[in-house]
């Protein structure tokens, strides 16, 4: 059997990550988080002084872009250009810097061909926010995941918090809220469910539960 392509989408807080790497450690499959990719880039950016909105710099610094996923004890590791950027990519300026170079087309183009490379012969559960309708349409399975952007906001300051850093959760939720309308209005790859993508609330459920469904769904559609 073809081994199998995992699209996960959603906004920022909804349970994609921790939801896809689960699935990924179940299946014994290989994890990609797009959205890190961009963090990366927007990290990338800001120490090189380069602005959100200049095409050529961009495009100079996605095309030697070398960037991969090392799974280790400890977690996955983003390792870009020889460093690793997995602690610096977390915080909620990278999360910002990301969702500007993302409206960015020469940014999305050459990053959507990075991912369609990675999930070349399959085995792979990829998340972000167009996977399941612009990176891997022919996915085996698509699932949307949502959740209230005050659950969301209340995650991510939790995350901020352990780290030792601060978080307003009231600010954050605005903060995601306006992320969102970014995400879902601007021209190229909006965000937004593919026609055939399953959607689940994680808002109350235990992300458990959700890796359960997706587990479920996948072994549903395999084998019908």
């Amino acid at each position: 059997m073809t081994r199998p392509v995992i699209a996960i989408d959603g906004p920022a807080g909804a349970g994609k990550s921790t939801v896809s790497r689960r699935v990924a450690q179940a299946l014994g499959l290989r994890y990609v988080d797009t959205g890190a990719m961009y963090r990366v880039v927007g990290v990338l950016a800001d120490r090189g002084g380069i602005d959100c909105a200049d095409d050529a710099a961009l495009a100079a610094l996605t095309e030697r872009l070398d960037l991969r996923f090392d799974e280790r004890p400890d977690g996955v590791h983003v390792i870009a250009n020889g460093s690793d950027l997995s602690t610096a990519i977390r915080t909620a300026a990278a999360g910002q810097l990301a969702s500007k170079v993302s409206t960015n087309p020469v940014v999305r183009t050459r990053l959507v061909a990075l991912q369609r490379a990675m999930a070349l012969g399959g085995g792979v559960v990829m998340e972000g926010r167009d996977i399941g309708t612009v990176v891997l349409p022919d996915a085996t399975i698509k699932i949307f995941l949502v959740a209230s952007a005050q659950e969301r906001a209340r995650r991510r300051a939790a995350e901020l918090t352990a780290r030792g850093e601060t978080a307003d959760v009231e600010q954050m939720t605005r903060e995601i809220a306006e992320r969102d309308r970014r995400d879902e209005t601007r021209a190229h790859s909006p965000l937004r469910p593919a026609d055939d993508a399953v959607r689940l609330d994680t808002t109350s459920e235990p992300l458990e539960a959700v890796v359960a469904r997706v587990l479920t769904l996948l072994a549903t559609r395999q084998n019908p």
